[in-house]
């Protein structure tokens, strides 16, 4: 392996930009990366066809999404953690009985169990994404699921929280949290990779900007914020770089002497 290493990118707020952009200095970072024989790698929150497109234009292979729920190494797939499948089933029914509208997702696609909403509309429009969630409310039956979205005003989650201690609940939009399995992570969908490929912890590298970046940020020796991170984010990292706005991944690798 000599002295390659291997470097894991968030998404949004991290590779792109707040319009969802990809900058051209970034690009241009993780090409000149891997022409010096680094390994790169996406770590998100996002599904897998969510950042399709970015991993073709990046010509990246290796992957940590749904925050850790599913990982796939050099194009295979290497680690699931999906949702309980009952615990799937009950949560579904209180949704119903709340008139909160949930949405189901797995590595292919994503299946609401309302016709339209208004919640689903305004939060799933953010993401700037090619792909709405069209109606299937039987999708979860008989299929691996790796995140729900529920949609609900602020505090309406507490109830789902106190119920189903299976998952974790994680807001990203006034309308809309996320609900994965209790304690997965990007950390530990990284761990898989690195294991896999033999990764000594002092050549591994991880940048990113969220809420839901602190734990890898922690655990990875060698760990950049964003120069855009909240203050929590950036306090649990070894550096931090500039924003991603001001060529943040270019700065941040030469500072950390990758490039």
């Amino acid at each position: 392996m000599n002295n390659h290493s291997i470097v894991f990118f968030d998404i949004d707020g991290t590779l792109l930009n707040e319009k969802k952009q990809l900058p051209k200095s970034t690009k241009e970072a993780v090409f000149k990366l891997k022409e010096k024989g680094h390994n790169v790698a996406i770590a998100t929150g996002r599904a897998p066809f969510m950042f399709r497109s970015l991993r073709k234009e990046l010509e990246i292979n290796t992957y940590v999404s749904y925050n850790g729920q599913y990982v796939v190494l050099n194009g295979e797939l290497l680690f699931t953690n999906p949702l309980n499948p009952s615990a799937v089933e009950r949560i579904t029914e209180l949704a119903f009985q709340n008139n909160h509208p949930v949405v189901y997702m797995d590595h292919n696609d994503m299946k609401a169990n309302v016709m339209e909403h208004s919640f689903i509309r305004e939060s799933i429009m953010t993401l700037k994404i090619d792909r709405y969630p069209t109606l299937d409310a039987d999708y979860y039956k008989g299929r691996e699921l790796y995140q729900m979205l529920l949609f609900c005003v602020e505090g309406e989650e507490k109830q789902y929280e106190e119920a189903f201690p299976e998952f974790d609940f994680i807001r990203w939009h006034p309308l809309a949290v996320d609900v994965l399995p209790k304690g997965g992570s990007k950390a530990i969908g990284i761990r898989k990779i690195t294991e896999k490929l033999g990764f000594p912890e002092e050549r591994q590298y991880a940048f990113g900007d969220g809420p839901n970046d602190i734990e890898m940020l922690s655990q990875i020796y060698n760990s950049v914020a964003m120069g855009n991170a909240e203050e929590e984010t950036k306090s649990v990292a070894k550096y931090v770089t500039k924003s991603v706005e001001n060529d943040g991944i270019e700065y941040g690798l030469k500072m950390v002497g990758l490039l």
